[in-house]
């Protein structure tokens, strides 16, 4: 489990079905960042109460590491959310760092399950505060994104459903986190902006949803940097084929962390001994923007468990 909610790496998350006793087992072995168990969009409405003694059985008979362990519950206007939240986090939330909610519409909705984690979590005695992840998959979340990044201090991330996001806005074709060569550019590039702008307002993460194309590693990596490019944190992964293509994405090189580590350290030295606001780094002018854009990168590196070449 992470104990470091701004600090959580977020490179891959990883979707496991909540009523795939097989597939919780193996997810704990995968070189994940986080594993979200999910009792929402792949569990059918008949079997989200044996989802939820899956989900139970999983956190507590598994070592997940310092994974971030997340369980996406149903949606706040579905009569499963609040039963999810109490049955699951009450009996099992030692071991869950954040709580996922699906189809967020407006802030009300993150603040409903703010106040029924608080209530779950001092019945319970928990031994640590739970965080949240919002999931954005209509045009009234979008409308409201600005509001939902500030209706709790839970709130760890943004991230897109492309899906549902595809369906409510009109956009042709039927496989998660596509895009089409019809349109002249990236489709999705005004929703993935719009979500990122929230969030970094905010002070928290983005994260980019799924690509269904399981067998497909050129398009998977093609549209994982296309969202690392515009400063997405990580993104969702829905098969182990798909882990280290989206990790390697996310994660700078050495040379990249090493570049951005020794940019800083040249940049400390000069403002440190000499006062300077700019310098030249080999034949680059850098200033302090040079120096936030730098601490991105090593922060990255430092979260993908990067160090310094010698």
């Amino acid at each position: 489990m992470s104990d470091s909610p701004l600090t959580r790496p977020r490179r891959t998350c990883l979707a496991v079905p909540g009523s795939s006793p097989k597939m919780l087992s193996k997810a704990a072995g995968l070189p994940v960042d986080e594993v979200f168990l999910d009792l929402e969009d792949s569990v059918a409405p008949g079997e989200k109460a044996q989802a939820r003694r899956n989900v139970i059985a999983t956190l507590e008979d598994t070592e997940f590491g310092d994974k971030t362990v997340v369980v996406r519950v149903n949606a706040v206007d579905t009569h499963f959310c609040h039963r999810d939240i109490i049955d699951v986090v009450g009996t099992a939330g030692e071991y869950i760092d954040c709580v996922m909610v699906p189809k967020v519409q407006n802030p009300g909705q993150i603040e409903f399950v703010d106040h029924l984690l608080r209530m779950v979590e001092v019945e319970s005695e928990l031994p640590h505060r739970i965080g949240l992840e919002a999931q954005i998959e209509d045009a009234q979340g979008l409308t409201n994104i600005d509001d939902i990044a500030f209706a709790s201090d839970r709130l760890e991330t943004l991230i897109l459903g492309p899906g549902d996001m595809a369906a409510a806005l009109g956009m042709p074709g039927t496989t998660l986190g596509e895009r089409t060569a019809s349109y002249p550019g990236d489709m999705w590039h005004a929703v993935l902006m719009r979500i990122l702008i929230a969030a970094r307002n905010a002070g928290i993460q983005a994260i980019d949803g799924p690509y269904a194309k399981i067998k497909d590693s050129d398009g998977l990596r093609e549209v994982a940097e296309m969202a690392k490019a515009l400063g997405f944190d990580g993104k969702w992964v829905l098969h182990p084929a798909q882990v280290d293509v989206v990790n390697e994405v996310f994660s700078p090189t050495q040379e990249e962390f090493d570049h951005a580590m020794a940019l800083l350290d040249a940049y400390d030295r000069a403002t440190g001994a000499e006062g300077t606001g700019a310098l030249m780094f080999g034949d680059v002018m850098i200033d302090e923007a040079s120096a936030k854009m730098a601490q991105v990168v090593a922060g990255r590196g430092q979260a993908a468990g990067l160090q310094p070449s010698a």
